[in-house]
């Protein structure tokens, strides 16, 4: 009789990943390492021995998708085969505290940088709060990661953080100061990526237009993209979170002419009028905003520009919201993304006076989508047979 045959069932992960696309890196960099762990990952929580929820914390819809997401989730730990369910992410690292006394149902809390604790969590000996400085960590090349997109594309972090100070963002708290990662790391896992078989990356950040001011060797956002874009085997690059301030000649001309750059501008412009990008602390005004929609205009051949403006920020007036909606019928944007104000109270704005009321906030955002609607479908329609 032969040796008898052994078969060694792997434990069971499910994951929920919530919020932003820099979300989604962590969540794929928590799949790898509870791939390493001996962990097989299943669509359906009800198969799950462990689930993760990685959770946004940024603004009130956002915390409620989380909670509600988190409580739903929970149930599987009575009615099906869960034994440990991990919340991890943005949510965990704002109210920890509050979270771990209000949520027993939870095992174990990661917060935003906490990502590779998750192993610990999965190897029986971790404390149930592991919510640490959000400016420990940021991903690397040698971390191990699973993606979970779809196709032959994939996210690429180029640094963790923000020093900005806009008015209305928790952001730095929530992920910490600005920590760019080196060119050489970046290009490392992009290669690793085209020899897996990915051909777009797309390049994300909270602020990539500040990419490498915080290296010592000077590196610069646009020699990185060169260097990334120049990977054997990718075919497109596309740039995420540009900043309206200080985009350099070098980087428009990749934009423009680069065979494999995509002519694409995502940049959250958040309005228009001068006097609410001040009290947004945005530092610039909207003179400073149609020059450069027209230098891009002028200088990438067929540019596709994605914006996101917010509506109801404190002392929004019915002229300002006016000029916005002026602005975006002049600039015609081929996608535009509209946020109602959410009062943060850590933030800036949450100290100003001058509320706009809720019912004015969604009828502005009604208002200024349905304009935007329009345009794009006439810019649509002009895609038709190319």
């Amino acid at each position: 009789m032969g040796e008898p045959v052994v078969r060694i069932v792997s434990r069971t992960i499910h994951f929920v990943s919530l919020g932003c696309p820099k979300n989604r890196v962590d969540s794929e960099v928590m799949l790898g390492v509870a791939e390493r762990a001996g962990y097989r990952h299943v669509g359906d929580a009800a198969d799950a021995e462990v689930i993760v929820v990685n959770t946004c914390g940024f603004i009130d819809a956002a915390k409620k998708e989380s909670i509600d997401t988190i409580l739903e989730l929970s149930g599987h730990k009575q009615g099906g085969r869960c034994e440990k369910l991990v919340v991890a992410g943005c949510l965990s690292q704002r109210y920890p505290g509050e979270l771990a006394e209000g949520m027993p149902e939870v095992d174990h809390f990661l917060g935003s940088s906490d990502m590779l604790k998750l192993e610990g969590v999965l190897g029986g000996n971790a404390e149930r709060v592991l919510v640490g400085n959000p400016a420990d960590w940021v991903v690397g090349a040698a971390d191990p990661r699973r993606l979970s997109t779809r196709g032959a594309s994939a996210y690429v972090k180029l640094a963790e953080g923000c020093n900005r100070s806009c008015s209305f963002c928790v952001i730095p708290e929530l992920r910490g100061k600005q920590r760019s990662r080196t060119p050489s790391d970046i290009v490392d896992e992009v290669r690793r990526l085209a020899d897996a078989g990915v051909l777009e990356v797309n390049l994300v950040s909270q602020d990539t237009v500040a990419y490498g001011r915080d290296l010592e060797d000077g590196s610069s956002l646009a020699e990185t993209v060169r260097r990334i874009a120049d990977v054997p085997g990718l075919r497109w690059v596309r740039v995420h979170y540009l900043y309206p301030e200080k985009l350099d000649d070098a980087l428009i001309d990749l934009l423009g002419q680069h065979p494999r750059v995509v002519p694409y501008v995502d940049m959250p412009l958040q309005h228009a009028a001068d006097a609410m990008l001040k009290r947004m602390r945005r530092g610039h005004g909207g003179a400073r905003l149609r020059q450069l929609v027209e230098r891009l205009r002028a200088r990438v051949p067929a540019l596709v520009f994605r914006t996101a403006f917010i509506v109801g920020h404190p002392g929004e007036t019915d002229a300002e919201f006016d000029e916005l909606c002026e602005f975006v019928q002049w600039a015609e944007f081929d996608r535009v993304g509209v946020f109602r104000y959410s009062d943060e109270p850590s933030a800036h704005s949450f100290e100003l006076d001058d509320k706009v009321a809720k019912k004015t906030s969604a009828a502005r955002a009604r208002k200024l989508m349905s304009l935007q609607r329009r345009i794009s479908k006439r810019k649509n329609r002009e895609l038709i047979g190319t």
